[in-house]
């Protein structure tokens, strides 16, 4: 599976500000690999605003649609009005691995339910906009054996195939070359196989 997450450093956030109705609604955006980094992110904004009226928060620690490394929380704002708005714009974006806190300093006018999902949803949305991007790879490890004549051979096909080398063992009858293998890609080696003339085969983990 293949899908964009944030292109941000680890420790880092993209800061946005939308003020409604003279509130201000502080947008933090950032990379969560793991719902740590997630938790990371809203120490920091609470930390950083300690007299703000709610830090509400969604985060999607997986690639889009995981269904288990996710939440939402409306931190004292009516039900519903907060957090699931945040995760809804975070869903619909189509990113994984990203979390993301709005800080709200309230402004003196009430807005509603509607007004506050509406709110909460804008700051995340121009949060998102212009965010730098990357692509995800999800992996799995195979294992290569291939004689020593053929390394290179097979190191130049895998790399050409996008398939980078996580390591390799020399053993006295050949090299061993652990594979990261795009897991939405057929595993077929059998061109490289022809190439080597038959001198590789697939190694079980041990």
């Amino acid at each position: 599976m293949r899908y964009p997450v944030p292109d941000l450093p680890p420790g880092t956030w993209r800061e946005s500000v939308t003020e409604v109705e003279k509130s201000r609604f502080i947008a933090w955006l950032c990379h969560t690999p793991d719902a740590a980094a997630f938790d990371a992110l809203l120490a920091e904004a609470r930390r950083a605003h300690p007299n703000a009226s709610h830090h509400c928060s969604a985060y999607i620690a997986g690639p889009p649609g995981e269904q288990n490394a996710i939440g939402f929380s409306d931190d004292g704002e009516p039900g519903g009005t907060a957090g699931r708005p945040m995760f809804q714009m975070l869903e619909g974006a189509g990113l994984g691995q990203v979390g993301c806190v709005v800080t709200r300093y309230f402004g003196g006018t009430k807005l509603g339910t509607g007004g506050l999902a509406r709110a909460y949803a804008q700051a995340v949305a121009k949060a998102l906009d212009d965010l730098p991007r990357r692509e995800v790879i999800e992996r799995s490890t195979l294992r290569l054996k291939v004689g020593f004549a053929g390394e290179a051979e097979a190191r130049a096909w895998l790399e050409s195939r996008g398939a980078p080398i996580e390591a390799v063992d020399y053993v006295s009858d050949g090299v061993l070359l652990s594979v990261g293998w795009p897991s939405d890609t057929e595993v077929d080696f059998s061109s490289l196989e022809a190439r080597l003339r038959g001198n590789l085969s697939l190694v079980e983990a041990d």
